[in-house]
């Protein structure tokens, strides 16, 4: 067909629009949704694993230049706690700050980031991320559909209604949150009985009396305000059984979809936030225990002797089983073990 002016002039036209139109799509930016269980609050207030999010957020965008975004859901507002792992595996949720054990039910190997006694510092637990046993789990994470984008370590306390939880004699008789399975073993095997809720869900379970004593991290002991029903604390301060892994993951679906600058920027972001979650997680140490005190409530610090008698139940109820259920979990408390 012979091309007349007007089909000449209408190329023409069309031209530009379909060039505009390709600009905007180039220029159209990229929105992430994070979720997490944890309360909301502001980018200068509130539960530090919340406002790390929502750092993360403000600083991949203002680096991006507004091309990548991230929309935070707390308080598991976008979707289920218990969800949110599976989901981010099949690639329906970018992002979450996640407790590694709430995994352990689908991959068993998760519960690592909740071994009772395994890790009793600070400065061991940081040393995980560029030591083997960090390296493996990395790995492992990767096969399994989720990136380690950011790694956050907290220590724990115990919060009880009635007479503390300090001592593994003292466990006789309690309903006790753990927070994993390898930490319900090492308390069933020091006489108590455990169920398995999220923190979130501690408030109302204390409140109930359908538990006596909740193990979980200074943080969430503080947002959960436990210390109004609580009336002794056991800190995490000076030294503890209970240290998780709670970082910032990412579908590996997501992730593999976004080009390499993208990838490049979340990773950078997530590694320079790390500094902050550590402080946050200290600070909360020392925080719990003043709201506690305050509130009137017994507090006390473990000392060494006692960690190292829950150490022993923990090495021979837990950790045994742990390395029991199949050789990467073997490997990993293997490798565990080696971070001094």
């Amino acid at each position: 067909m012979a091309l007349t002016r007007r089909h000449l002039l209408a190329s023409g036209l069309a031209a530009p629009a379909i060039l505009t139109l390709g600009l905007d799509a180039a220029r159209a930016a990229t929105t992430l949704k994070l979720s997490h269980q944890f309360p909301g609050g502001t980018i200068d207030e509130g539960d530090f694993r919340d406002r790390m999010c929502r750092k993360f957020a403000q600083a991949v965008a203002e680096r991006s230049k507004g091309a990548l975004e991230v929309q935070v859901y707390p308080g598991s507002s976008l979707m289920k706690t218990n969800a949110q792992f599976a989901a981010m595996r099949k690639g329906a949720l970018d992002m979450s700050l996640y407790p590694s054990p709430y995994a352990g039910g689908e991959i068993p190997e998760m519960n690592i980031g909740l071994m009772p006694a395994l890790v009793s510092s600070y400065e061991q637990a940081i040393a995980w991320k560029k030591a083997p046993v960090g390296r493996k789990l990395t790995e492992l994470l990767d096969q399994k559909g989720i990136i380690l984008v950011s790694w956050v370590w907290q220590s724990g306390g115990v919060a009880s209604r009635e007479r503390p939880l300090y001592a593994p004699s003292d466990a006789k008789g309690l309903k006790v949150r753990g927070g994993s399975r390898e930490m319900d073993l090492m308390m069933k095997q020091a006489g108590a009985a455990t169920l398995s809720i999220p923190s979130s869900e501690s408030y109302a379970a204390m409140q109930t009396g359908a538990c006596d004593a909740v193990i979980t991290s200074s943080t969430s002991l503080i947002s959960f305000r436990l210390e109004e029903l609580a009336k002794s604390l056991t800190s995490g301060r000076e030294r503890s059984y209970w240290f998780m892994l709670e970082p910032i993951m990412m579908s590996k679906t997501v992730f593999s979809g976004l080009p390499k600058d993208q990838q490049d920027l979340i990773m950078a972001v997530g590694a320079e936030l790390e500094s902050f979650g550590q402080a946050g997680a200290k600070a909360d140490d020392t925080k719990v225990e003043e709201i506690f005190s305050k509130a009137g409530a017994k507090v006390q610090n473990l000392d060494e002797a006692t960690l190292g008698k829950w150490r022993d139940i923990a090495r021979e109820t837990a950790w045994k089983d742990y390395a029991g259920k199949n050789a990467n979990c073997a490997e990993l408390l293997k490798l565990a073990e080696q971070v001094s």
